[in-house]
């Protein structure tokens, strides 16, 4: 794996921002694992961290953009990030806008914060779950004349909709646009396999959970 990869990781944990247990997921399934992607925004630091995952994994894609867009709520401080990432790291100075919730009716008025949408835009948010916020971010770009170039994860599930495919295989399907995760399910299990065990953060019986869920409900 990539350093970029360990250190989200790594982060994570430290954060309490990836946890072992049981949890409910809103499609009903009980998951041995939970990814909380807003708690490494709650101080400066962790953001910071974050951005530099984030500004990593998209330069390793090699996916070709113009700007970034964070999808309200938890893609504006991502979004974010990353820019300033960029601009810090990698000397790339990038544009980047969000949306409102609710368009604005007076002063500069409309829904789009930042800079105006134009060219090949990044997506960037935390997990994809059903898709919605991304399908209407889609929407927006597609409206104001920009391309949506792709979408910049920190976390693929890999985990089966009500069909066959994961989220971000239908959303690929669908939009016939990229997905680019920082980090995968198989990527994770295999960070935490590999890492002693006085180290590793979560008990062999754990882990073994985690492998059985991805074989249960992980996507082909």
């Amino acid at each position: 794996m990539q350093d970029y990869q360990l250190e989200l990781i790594d982060l994570a944990l430290s954060r309490n921002a990836l946890r072992f247990g049981s949890f409910r997921l809103k499609s009903g399934r009980e998951s041995p694992y939970f990814f909380e992607a807003g708690l490494l925004v709650s101080d400066g630091a962790a953001a910071a961290t974050l951005g530099r995952c984030y500004a990593a994994a998209l330069l390793s894609s090699g996916l070709e953009f113009d700007m970034l867009f964070g999808p309200a709520y938890k893609g504006i401080p991502l979004a974010t990030a990353t820019a300033i990432a960029l601009a810090q790291h990698h000397q790339r100075s990038v544009p980047y806008a969000f949306n409102r919730k609710e368009a604005k009716d007076h002063g500069e008025g409309g829904s789009i914060v930042g800079a105006a949408l134009r060219g090949r835009v990044v997506i960037i948010d935390d997990v994809i779950s059903d898709g919605g916020a991304k399908r209407e971010a889609i929407e927006l770009i597609r409206a104001a004349g920009a391309q949506a170039a792709g979408v910049l994860l920190a976390l693929d599930r890999q985990e089966r909709g009500a069909g066959e495919r994961s989220a971000v295989e239908d959303l690929q399907s669908r939009y016939g646009l990229r997905c680019v995760s920082i980090v995968t399910l198989d990527g994770l299990i295999e960070a935490l396999a590999q890492t002693p065990a006085d180290r590793r953060r979560i008990s062999v019986e754990q882990l073994t959970q985690l492998r059985a869920y991805r074989e249960r409900y992980g996507a082909s």
